[in-house]
């Protein structure tokens, strides 16, 4: 799994990747919120480890960041060197923390928070692979909703995603079930007719016989 720590002292830093690393994970440091972001931007982290008050940009808002961002769910897990209150524990909640760490870190502990990170992360993981499946009946074409009844595929995603949709006919379509149509109802095309082919006229000097 990797993880991105963030945490601006030195000793601290030092000793929180040294925790991570004896666990097995990939880790990448960042010592404010601005290297952060930069380093969540090229994407592959998918838990951070944050300690709360760091320069710029801190852990609080950083998270708030990631979650307006979307895509693939981070694991957002807070450190303090201080006792957080009821009052801030609900701000970082609603701010989308997902886990508290008091300093300094006990290795243990921050090996069964990371634990249940990976089941959350695996279990997100496969509801978005659940639903990039969409259920479309093989003859009609009516797809499933969400409420599990079947509608129109223009219809769905009309009220999913607000698309308009304008109706016409493929050439594969017109060839192999337009024309048979027409040819039953008796109409047909216009036969298109080949172009006249040029012939050379003989010049009255040519000695063409019966001329002059």
């Amino acid at each position: 799994m990797r993880i991105l720590a963030i945490e601006d002292q030195p000793v601290a830093a030092m000793q929180l990747l040294a925790v991570l690393k004896s666990q097995g994970h990939t880790v990448d440091a960042a010592h404010d919120g601005e290297e952060a972001w930069r380093m969540l931007e090229s994407g592959g982290h998918r838990i951070v480890v944050s300690d709360w008050r760091v320069p710029g940009i801190d852990g609080l808002q950083l998270c708030r960041m990631i979650r307006n961002r979307g895509g693939d769910y981070v694991y957002f897990i807070l450190i303090s060197s201080i006792k957080v209150t009821r009052e801030r524990q609900a701000e970082a909640l609603a701010a989308g923390v997902d886990d508290f760490l008091r300093k300094p870190v006990d290795p243990d502990e921050l090996g069964m928070r990371l634990h249940v990170a990976a089941r959350i992360i695996e279990f997100t993981n496969r509801v978005q692979q659940l639903e990039s499946f969409l259920p479309i009946c093989g003859y009609c074409k009516k797809v499933r909703s969400d409420e599990k009844y079947w509608q129109a595929i223009e219809d769905y995603y009309a009220r999913k995603q607000g698309t308009k949709f304008s109706h016409g006919i493929c050439p594969d379509c017109y060839q192999k079930v337009m024309l048979p149509q027409l040819a039953r109802l008796g109409i047909g095309e216009e036969p298109v007719h080949p172009p006249p082919v040029a012939t050379a006229v003989p010049s009255p000097e040519s000695g063409v016989p019966g001329q002059g």
